[in-house]
């Protein structure tokens, strides 16, 4: 028995390992990048090194072990890993700082591919939607949700997935990171409007209709917990994008006071 304590612990700290080394990098890379450009904000490490713990406890710890048994830790992690880490990661603007560290051949190339006509599908906000909230409804509506469970393939591709999904869906409603894709706030807004209701609709579902597997009890509460934490974590987004809003609509002053003199 302790044995096998043993084994699980270490294997958590080597499933750790990757997101601690994406923290140590990003600092790393934040501090390099100050000896040629204007120093990097200390807020930008936050949202980073918050964002990558967010991810790191949907996946590794009491949470995610008790998500294999417990459908509202599973939502618990749902929450932190395919919204709240999306959202701190694309405001900690990770393309714009490796960018700022490569050299110009690499930043070039990277830069090319932003522009690609794959990216420029993949980030249409009705794209990203269909991925992110799509995804989820195929996940909850369906015995994927289930097979899952006992399938350590699934449930990491699942995990992927909802990671992913979450992160193109925000960075394609909010520009952080320079973008060459980008779309009208009108018509980003009208998507984000039915994204945000899809997800509503989605967890009052579950809550009626609970997933394969899932006791009713169970879907209740994770419905519950994905309806008022999805959104308090899109008061957020919702805030930022208004703000992006404004800033870009806002008059802009073409010439300065000049005082008369008599």
């Amino acid at each position: 028995m302790e044995g096998h304590m043993h084994q699980e612990t270490g294997a958590q700290i080597v499933l750790m390992l990757p997101f601690l080394l994406m923290i140590g990098s990003y600092i790393c890379a934040g501090i390099f990048s100050n000896r040629h450009y204007k120093a990097w904000p200390v807020t930008r490490y936050v949202f980073w090194t918050v964002g990558i713990l967010c991810a790191v406890v949907a996946v590794v710890g009491p949470i995610a072990n008790r998500a294999h048994e417990d459908f509202t830790m599973h939502m618990t992690g749902h929450l932190l890993l395919g919204m709240l880490a999306p959202l701190l990661i694309a405001i900690a603007a990770p393309i714009t700082l490796i960018l700022r560290i490569l050299k110009v051949k690499w930043s070039r190339r990277i830069s090319r591919l932003l522009k690609s006509r794959f990216l420029h599908v993949l980030s249409d906000p009705v794209v990203a939607t269909l991925l992110n909230v799509g995804g989820l409804w195929l996940l909850y509506t369906t015995d994927l949700y289930l097979a899952m469970q006992h399938s350590l393939f699934l449930h990491v591709l699942v995990h992927l997935h909802v990671f992913l999904a979450g992160y193109i869906f925000t960075v394609s409603m909010i520009y952080i990171d320079p973008t060459s894709h980008q779309r009208s706030f009108i018509y980003r807004g009208i998507v984000l409007v039915f994204a945000l209701g899809g997800h509503g609709i989605l967890s009052k579902y579950i809550y009626a209709y609970p997933p394969a597997g899932v006791p009713q009890e169970q879907a209740e509460s994770g419905g519950m917990l994905m309806y008022y934490g999805g959104d308090a974590i899109d008061i957020v987004l919702i805030t930022i994008f208004c703000y992006q809003w404004y800033k870009a609509s806002r008059p802009r002053t073409t010439s300065t006071f000049q005082p008369q003199y008599n």
